[in-house]
């Protein structure tokens, strides 16, 4: 069994040992810390004997972290009470002192006695629990280190030089005879003992096989097949089947490859090794059918498929070489297992390991130069003279190819020269974590397509937020079983769950992933039914009151910023967060916000006013500082107001409320036009008052009651100077108005033969005698 696969089911065993430990110790705590003792001074022992193997100090330390589980509940035990008890005596205050303070009344004292007795015996138990939770948590600590460091020793441990020439021939004949074993050991079986086995389980063994092979030979083609089909019909969605295809090109012949080890295991032809070996056949044919998998799914032979886009050539190449490093695992993790049936010396492991480290480096080499070579679409030349700037991709790609470049020398010259631990602790592991990986993007990948469905988006929606938001939850799931890959154990990362789990102190209050978990429920929550409920006002309630638009902006603005505040307020309080020990905090901080933040706080402030007060509305057509438009928006910093270019102008709140503002719709839509028109010298006036005003009572936006005016003003300097005055029922549409009633002028008075002067000068000259006489000369 490989390291990789030995690890993980020594892990999983030791998950299950720790659960079964810990509900074991939940249930019966007493007797728990009663043999607290016992396992402690072992635990010590163990420690300070240098001797002491690591499956004993594991076993010590999963047996310490039971009992710290018990101490950290017991010490937490009462919490609730004791601090109501303390409540209480600081209620009866400070005992008098001095000798001329007067003694207590014997009721009050009484009472304090009582109250101190039931806290001590409260408080016993829990300090009892609490130094017992330090003494546990530092044996832990000590076999934690003591591991690390035995393991940090043996990376450094040399072993033979598997290019001695001495060690090849003994290597060579001890992987003879552990082959001859195997045969040795299945020869012995009796005949008789195998045929009533067979016999016995003939209709399964025959059926199981026949199932097996047609899974093994047949499943990857119907799995091709049911691709085709989709391509045929052109299935919506068709990414997402082919990712579950491509899943079922591994599920299929692993299933097949399963069924046949169960059947050969039944058929009772294989003796104890056969047995051990065959068990294998399943994780590696997952090794196989999983590394194929990521293979074809980074580097695709379809474009569109592909995660890293090179050519079809270097795409083919590095399938190639993932396969062949996946044959060559198998065919190591197979004859290394029979080795060690023989117990070989470490210079036979050394010989028979190290053409597989050389063939699996090369191979690991090779992708490395393919991967190092790897450029997107998305580079493009910035500068002539800086070249190309990489995408993030790109130098990803490119950094994980320089490094397989790296290890793939490092690893073969490091076994050369004896250090197998540490060539085989970077080999695989780099290995194993560029499959990883790529098992990652191959997810992320589906995961777009599946948001691609649901949204509409199709492939558009690989390039979309939400697709690179799951590959980061997907990183950070991924990033404890990396951690494993590299040497950690499981124990490490139960540590740092189980410290991540205890959180940390905000002022009183622990703040732990169950306290942030409830606060985000809760606010969550809250935030939804506030939209909720702002959703059915706008759409069902407020439609059908008399209460106008920019009224029922501001109330549903305001509803959402309350809404939102007692949600906050819900969760903090629901979560049992105290935030009284930040009071000088928060004291401060205002200090800061009042010197550095004013002009925010006082925007923040007048948005709140212009909500209250809604001097302004949403949809009024307002001038500030110049500038005239439409309110399109107001928020707590600043409005947004459209101008009639279609340009925005973003104005602080604070300008609208400390300022001049000139809001032409406030209330309603009435407001007045001013027409200026002259008229030449001579003309009857009382008949252009009349056609002046026939025009303006002919307009149907001009209101009767206020009637039109029209308004005989000056005697200009050079015309007859009138003007037209009437309300709109619009104001909104004042230039339409203007340009329709301009037009109307025009053409009456053509009618009317009434002239509309412009401008003339007459012009005198002091001595025109001069300049006729410059004229004769």
């Amino acid at each position: 069994m490989s390291q990789l696969s030995r690890a993980l089911f020594t892990g999983l065993c030791l998950a299950l040992w720790l659960m079964v430990g810990a509900v074991f110790a939940q249930d019966e705590p007493v007797q728990a810390i009663d043999r607290w003792d016992n396992v402690a001074t072992r635990a010590e022992a163990a420690v300070d004997d240098a001797t002491t193997s690591d499956t004993v100090l594991e076993t010590l330390r999963a047996r310490i972290v039971d009992f710290r589980a018990v101490f950290d509940t017991e010490r937490n035990a009462n919490a609730t009470r004791i601090a109501t008890l303390r409540e209480q005596i600081a209620a009866l205050g400070d005992p008098p002192e001095g000798e001329n303070a007067e003694p207590e009344t014997p009721a009050l004292a009484q009472t304090r006695a009582d109250l101190n007795q039931q806290l001590n015996a409260l408080l016993a138990p829990v300090q009892i629990a609490e130094r017992e939770y330090l003494h546990a948590d530092g044996l832990v600590r000590e076999i934690d280190l003591i591991l690390r460091t035995r393991q940090a020793e043996k990376l450094l441990t040399t072993t033979p030089s598997p290019l001695n020439p001495e060690n090849w021939v003994p290597a060579l004949q001890d992987l003879m005879d552990a082959f001859d074993g195997m045969l040795i050991e299945r020869g012995t079986v009796n005949s008789a003992q195998k045929l009533a086995a067979l016999r016995e389980n003939l209709p399964f063994v025959f059926f199981a096989t026949l199932a097996g092979l047609l899974l093994l030979l047949r499943g990857r083609r119907w799995a091709v097949m049911m691709v085709t089909g989709l391509r045929r019909h052109q299935a919506r969605g068709i990414g997402i089947w082919r990712f579950v295809v491509s899943l079922l090109r591994i599920i299929l012949p692993l299933c097949g490859l399963f069924l046949l080890a169960t059947a050969a295991r039944q058929s009772g032809y294989l003796g104890a090794r056969g047995t051990e070996i065959i068990r294998l056949l399943p994780i590696m044919g997952l090794v196989v059918f999983g590394f194929r998998w990521v293979s074809e799914r980074v580097f695709s032979r379809d474009d569109e498929e592909a995660l890293v886009l090179l050519d079809q050539e270097h795409r083919r190449q590095a399938r190639f070489y993932v396969n062949g490093i996946t044959v060559v695992m198998i065919v190591s993790i197979i004859t290394i297992q029979i080795l060690e049936f023989e117990l070989p010396s470490a210079a036979t492991s050394a010989v028979v390991a190290f053409p597989f480290a050389v063939l699996i480096s090369f191979a690991l080499f090779r992708i490395g130069q393919i991967l190092r070579g790897y450029h997107d679409a998305e580079e493009e030349v910035q500068d002539p003279d800086e070249g190309p700037r990489s995408s993030t991709l790109a130098r990803v790609v490119r950094s994980f190819g320089m490094g397989a470049m790296a290890i793939g020398i490092a690893a073969p010259l490091l076994f050369a020269f004896g250090y197998q631990d540490l060539a085989d602790a970077i080999l695989r592991p780099y290995v194993t974590t560029l499959v990883i990986l790529g098992l990652v993007m191959a997810l992320q990948r589906f995961a777009a397509d599946v948001y691609g469905a649901i949204t509409g988006q199709g492939i558009a929606a690989r390039d979309a937020l939400m697709p690179v938001f799951f590959g980061m939850i997907l990183l950070m799931l991924a990033t404890p079983l990396l951690a494993l890959v590299w040497g950690a154990r499981l124990t490490d990362l139960s540590e740092l769950w189980a410290t991540f789990s205890n959180g940390f102190l905000v002022g009183e209050t622990r703040i732990s992933p169950t306290i942030l978990l409830t606060f985000t429920i809760i606010f969550s929550l809250g935030y939804v039914i506030t939209r909720l409920l702002q959703s059915t006002l706008r759409i069902n309630v407020l439609p059908k009151t008399q209460i106008d638009i920019g009224g029922q902006n501001a109330l549903l603005s305001g509803l959402g910023y309350v809404g939102i505040f007692l949600a906050a307020l819900a969760a903090i309080t629901g979560a049992g967060i105290d935030l009284s020990s930040l009071a000088i905090v928060a004291g401060a901080l205002s200090v800061g916000i009042g010197f550095g933040l004013q002009n925010i706080v006082s925007n923040f402030v007048s948005g709140i006013i212009l909500l209250i007060e809604r001097p302004i509305s949403e949809g009024d057509w307002i001038e500030v500082g110049g500038k005239s438009g439409y309110v399109r928006d107001i928020s707590v910093r600043s409005t947004r107001i459209e101008t009639f270019d279609r340009t925005d102008v973003i104005v602080p709140n604070a300008d609208l409320v400390s300022g001049t503002v000139t809001n032409y719709t406030r209330g309603n839509t009435v407001g007045r036009v001013i027409i200026s028109i002259g008229v030449a010298y001579g003309t009857d006036t009382k008949r252009v008052e009349a056609i002046l005003r026939e025009i303006a009572e002919d307009q149907p936006m001009v209101l009767a009651n206020p009637a039109p005016n029209v308004l005989f003003l000056n005697f200009g300097a050079d015309a007859l100077e009138f003007e037209i005055r009437a309300f709109l029922r619009d104001i909104n549409w004042m230039m339409s108005v203007k340009s329709d009633i301009n037009h109307a002028i025009a053409k009456r008075f053509a009618e009317e033969n009434i002239e509309v002067p412009f401008a003339q000068r007459d012009v005198w000259l002091r001595n025109p005698e001069v300049l006729k006489g410059g004229s004769d000369t």
